[in-house]
């Protein structure tokens, strides 16, 4: 399997960001981390090798990026509301063009992630789903207050996919989300796991006429890595 780190000095994030590519050739998955980690994340914890033979196959080429936080894990939560507001400034104006350099501008780009990452792949699509044409969310809690200890603003709105969509009735957008084939909502029903927040998208999307898939594991898939193993591998075998 090809392995390739890159990085630079992120003008959005002022610091040194990395990027870890896995592959050759194939559609680009954009992997999202689940917390304030760094951008091995998903080699660290067995998601890359689980998916090795997808990526050997050249069905996709996987890149992976660390968190906006991991270097300030203890923050306010107004702090990192507004570093989430840059991290997104950063994938679209930097990550988003790295990738088409890696791959081609025809190239079908999804982002996916567990837990946190599961929000900001949403978030990314949803904000931009002319750049980003899909999603893998995996057990996702789609309002970012979840993850602000309740801290609540402007910000925490307009990147809480569970609060925005509600509101959400420009055709553009709409119309694009209609076009994409992978709005893919996945969790388990387990220990930590909360099924109601992908419902409650599903919800919002099915009202809205939006095709999109819903998938919901039972009580023995608990909030865990090895559950986003079979998940993720299950969904690239049987939906790309």
């Amino acid at each position: 399997m090809q392995r390739e780190v890159s990085g630079w000095f992120s003008p959005a994030l002022d610091r040194q960001m990395d990027v870890a590519v896995y592959g050759h050739y194939g559609f680009a998955l954009l992997l999202l981390p689940t917390a304030d980690t760094g951008f091995l994340e998903y080699e660290q914890q067995g998601l890359i090798e689980s998916i090795r033979s997808h990526i050997e196959a050249g069905k996709v080429k996987v890149f992976c990026i660390g968190s906006a936080t991991s270097h300030r894990p203890a923050i306010s939560n107004e702090e990192r509301v507004q570093l989430y507001q840059l991290y997104y400034d950063y994938i679209f104006r930097e990550v988003v063009p790295f990738i088409k350099e890696k791959t081609s501008d025809e190239t079908p780009l999804i982002a996916a992630g567990a837990s946190v990452g599961a929000v900001h792949s949403a978030n990314l699509f949803f904000k931009h789903p002319d750049l980003v044409h899909g999603i893998i969310a995996m057990s996702g809690c789609y309002d970012l207050s979840h993850y602000t200890n309740g801290f609540y603003d402007q910000d925490v709105y307009f990147n809480s996919p569970g609060h925005y969509l509600t509101n959400l009735n420009a055709e553009w957008h709409l119309g694009k989300y209609r076009q994409s084939r992978h709005i893919h909502l996945i969790t388990g029903s387990g220990a930590y796991e909360d099924p109601n927040s992908s419902r409650y998208i599903s919800t919002i999307l099915t009202s809205k006429g939006v095709p999109h898939e819903l998938d919901i594991w039972g009580e023995e898939y608990p909030h865990e890595w090895w559950v986003w193993h079979r998940m993720m591998n299950l969904y690239l075998e049987t939906k790309f």
